[in-house]
């Protein structure tokens, strides 16, 4: 059932999330190729330890996501060019034991699908209130989607067809790539199973709006490129940021003499407005009053450095800048044994 599958696994310094990865798939006896972004940790070493082949990123070339993608899918081909299916995985996630048949059998019984996914969930989501915020963030609704993340299974003709991942984007590659394939027929399911166990380790607030800066930057630059009818991508998105985090808040600055201070008042009744919205949003969608109080407050929060993303990509575009990757990670620097 699994001869026709491969796999991709992606990382730069993971340390022991990555060894957690890679031993969750290596039991399958499936081609697995590691592709690794200048790690300092030992990684590599790790992963030819336990027989898996391995590349080493050039780094005189600016290292995405999506390039470390591709060139882990160009490998695969090269080791087993007759592969139907390919499970991208990242070097902080752990596989769930049967994810893979049932992907795969996903697929035998869709052939018009040529994605793939489960459920992402955070390993340790009570070690902080941002690792929770990404469980919450990953749940997302069974059945046909728009897009999937960086943990999913993709049919190899669909993926060649359309060119695989855009290679220049430091965010959002995901997404970007989905409404390329649906724009050719395919379909993306997300179904009802545990696909990957997801190490975040986000502990601090700093983390967190970098994280969020990076995600408005994906936001500018998929509306960028495909902002255009039908798809309309990320315009909403983006223009929802800048509506809550300068539009708004411009205005009651200007208004706030005119309006002896009467329109900074106005100014918290709204945010205060929205935030009730979403957490009314979350409980209808099951979730308990913490959690929807937390996902509320901050998704309040986020229009802001979300804002700071898009102005920073837009900068990077005017400047003819190289755009950089935003790192928001602790990695993970212990030499691996």
């Amino acid at each position: 059932m699994l001869k026709s599958l491969g796999i991709v696994i992606i990382g730069r310094n993971e340390g022991n999330r990555l060894k957690a990865s890679l031993q969750s798939v290596i039991k399958q006896k499936r081609t697995i190729v590691y592709v690794d972004s200048g790690s300092s940790d030992g990684s590599v070493e790790l992963a030819k330890s336990l027989g898996i082949n391995c590349i080493e990123l050039d780094l005189s070339i600016p290292f995405t996501a999506a390039r470390a993608r591709n060139t882990g899918f160009e490998h695969l081909l090269q080791i087993e060019p007759e592969v139907e299916f390919i499970q991208f995985v990242d070097g902080d996630c752990v596989v769930v034991e049967g994810w893979l048949e049932r992907a795969v059998n996903e697929f035998i019984a869709r052939p018009d699908a040529v994605v793939v996914c489960g459920r992402c969930q955070e390993k340790f989501p009570n070690h902080s209130i941002y690792n929770r915020l990404c469980d919450i963030e990953w749940n997302t609704p069974v059945g046909e989607a728009t897009a999937c993340g960086g943990n999913s299974m993709m049919r190899v003709t669909a993926l060649t067809k359309v060119g695989g991942f855009n290679p220049t984007l430091i965010a959002g590659e995901e997404p970007e790539l989905c409404l390329r394939l649906r724009r050719n027929g395919g379909k993306i399911l997300r179904i009802d199973a545990q696909m990957v166990l997801h190490d975040a380790n986000i502990t601090s607030f700093k983390q967190w709006w970098k994280r969020e800066i990076r995600n408005g930057h994906a936001y500018a630059e998929g509306a960028w490129l495909h902002g255009h009818a039908p798809e309309r991508h990320w315009v909403r998105e983006s223009l929802r940021n800048w509506f809550w985090a300068l539009f708004l808040p411009l205005l009651a600055i200007v208004g706030l003499l005119p309006t002896q201070g009467l329109s900074i008042i106005l100014l918290l009744m709204a945010y205060l407005l929205l935030a009730y919205r979403l957490y009314n949003t979350m409980r209808e969608r099951g979730y308990q009053s913490t959690d929807a109080t937390l996902y509320a407050i901050f998704s309040v929060l986020d229009k802001f450095p979300k804002l700071q993303g898009q102005i920073k990509f837009f900068i990077s575009i005017l400047l003819k800048q190289q755009r950089t990757l935003v790192e928001y990670k602790n990695l993970d620097l212990t030499p691996l044994p």
